[in-house]
């Protein structure tokens, strides 16, 4: 039988799979690891599931490099290896993401004082949600058999080893309530929407009901098997808890090709093309779509920095995702640091302000990165500031979510993001900023980019506010801040030259 497209599920192609699952396999063969057990081989059938009964997992299982540290390593080598891991898990290796799966669970002794359910059926479901788990390899048609067969072990070990991602990962969903659910897949999203186009396209396929549980080909033997329901103690049949886990609608669907395609990539306008034709319903969703991608922002800031007892924090891996983020984080500097002090004050890290990341102690540039989940020993990066600055945010800072709402308004640190820039201006609104009350009047008053549709009255009420907390000329106050931010830039920014005048002064001669 012909194998479905992953990306459309709609076609019989199986050759976009073939450079890509090729590479694995040579690098497979390159690290010198023995081939995988051929469970097929054994009296089963093309899905083999009834074969395994947790027997022989050595057999069946792909092959794993000896542990970077050793099999049993002290914390600091854990630490040092799961970083590893988690760093090859965000640039998408699927034996990555299946290897936190287990450390997670703690399936060895030795990785119990990392044991988090959460974090572990995460990276299950990313493993699941990987092409490099299913996409096949060298197949061809065999003669005498029928259909399409894989000619490399390969294919049949990761076979094997998505089965038991599936199990593990229902047992683990199965056992959680409702907000832990929530917690698994807002992570999830999360980590996918870092890898930005290829990622956008997988979540647009976890909840697209033309695929698998977890985005692969509908016909695929794992993803028939994790869609089958179970039978229940009274004898009925009751959906699957992986099978539920991304509850399958167009909008959303409709919604991460769009994400996908706002990030440039020719193939995903493509794919978003074709998602429409696909079904005549879903072209009418558009304009709601569209409405719905400007206002969108990720789960989290980062990935959060919440570790196990004794564990190893979880951070964010993920840099290094093109051209714009690299020249955002260089512009970093450009923001005075008087509002990074005021960030590492916040959060403890410091005790009294300090002019510059030189004038840090190593002690306290390590505990900024303690709390990051960061190797520590180096001096402050660009990288550390931009996350202080976030994790003063998240923490409550009504100081450094205006900053970080002006950062994503610059493009000074992170790259322009309205969605996210709209957030934070509201969050330090919520607190009582008067300068993140006078921003979101502008908001409304203009409308940006499809972020605030244009409201005069309410901006009128925020002005208002604004003037009324105590701030004058809050114009001024909130320009200075843009101007700093935008120093050395060469050119007014947007919001210098469109929608703000006054004094700068008036901010630079109150702090």
């Amino acid at each position: 039988m012909a194998e479905s497209d992953p990306e459309h599920g709609r076609r019989s192609r199986a050759t976009p799979f073939l450079v890509g699952g090729a590479i694995a396999a040579l690098a497979l063969v390159g690290l010198g690891l023995a081939s995988c057990g051929d469970y097929r081989s054994n009296g089963g059938n093309d899905g083999g599931f009834s074969l395994f009964g947790g027997k022989g997992e050595s057999r069946y299982a792909c092959p794993r490099p000896p542990g970077i540290n050793g099999l049993q390593p002290g914390f600091n080598d854990q630490e040092r290896e799961i970083r590893h891991l988690r760093r090859l898990a965000f640039q998408n290796d699927f034996f990555a993401q299946l290897e936190l799966g287990r450390r997670y669970q703690a399936v060895r002794a030795v990785d119990k004082n990392i044991e988090d359910p959460i974090e572990s059926a995460v990276w299950n479901a990313v493993a699941l949600a990987n092409q490099d788990g299913y996409a096949p390899i060298n197949r061809a048609v065999r003669q005498g058999i029928g259909g399409w067969r894989p000619l490399s072990r390969y294919d049949d070990c990761r076979g094997w080893e998505r089965h038991q991602a599936y199990e593990t990962l229902e047992r683990q969903l199965s056992r959680m309530s409702t907000t832990e659910r929530d917690e698994v897949r807002n992570r999830i999203i999360y980590v996918l929407s870092t890898m930005d186009a290829e990622g956008y396209r997988t979540l647009a396929r976890l909840y697209d009901d033309l695929y698998g549980p977890f985005g692969e080909p509908a016909d695929n033997p794992q993803a028939i098997e994790a869609a089958t329901p179970r039978r229940t103690p009274d004898g009925g049949r009751g959906q699957r808890a992986v099978a539920t886990l991304f509850p399958r609608n167009d909008v959303d669907a409709y919604l991460y090709n769009y994400l996908a395609v706002q990030t440039g990539d020719i193939s995903a306008y493509v794919l978003l093309k074709d998602f429409e034709r696909s079904n005549p319903r879903r072209a009418s969703y558009g304009a709601f779509v569209e409405a719905k991608a400007k206002r969108w922002v990720p789960p989290f800031e980062f990935y959060p920095p919440d570790a196990p007892a004794g564990g190893v924090p979880h951070s964010d891996e993920s840099r290094g995702r093109g051209d714009a983020y690299d020249y955002a984080l260089s512009r970093i500097n450009e923001l005075p640091f008087k509002h990074i002090s005021d960030a590492l004050l916040y959060l403890g890290v410091i005790q009294r302000p300090v002019a510059s990341g030189e004038a840090m102690s190593q002690g306290e540039v390590d505990t900024l990165k303690g709390m990051l989940g960061y190797p520590q020993g180096t001096r402050l990066t660009n990288i550390d500031k931009v996350r202080a600055i976030q994790l003063a945010a998240i923490n409550g800072s009504a100081r450094a979510q205006l900053v970080l709402a002006v950062m994503y308004s610059e493009g000074v640190g992170v790259p322009v993001d309205y969605a996210r820039a709209f957030h934070w201006f509201a969050e330090a609104d919520r607190q009582g900023s008067p300068e993140a009350k006078f921003a979101m009047s502008t908001y409304f008053a203009l409308g940006v980019e499809g972020v605030a549709d244009q409201d005069k009255a309410k901006a009128v009420v925020y002005r208002l506010d604004s003037a009324l907390a105590g701030f004058h000329p809050t114009v001024s106050r909130i320009r200075a801040v843009l101007a700093q931010v935008s120093r050395g830039g060469g050119r007014p920014t947007y919001r210098e030259s469109r929608r703000y005048t006054g004094d700068r002064s008036a901010y630079e001669g109150r702090q």
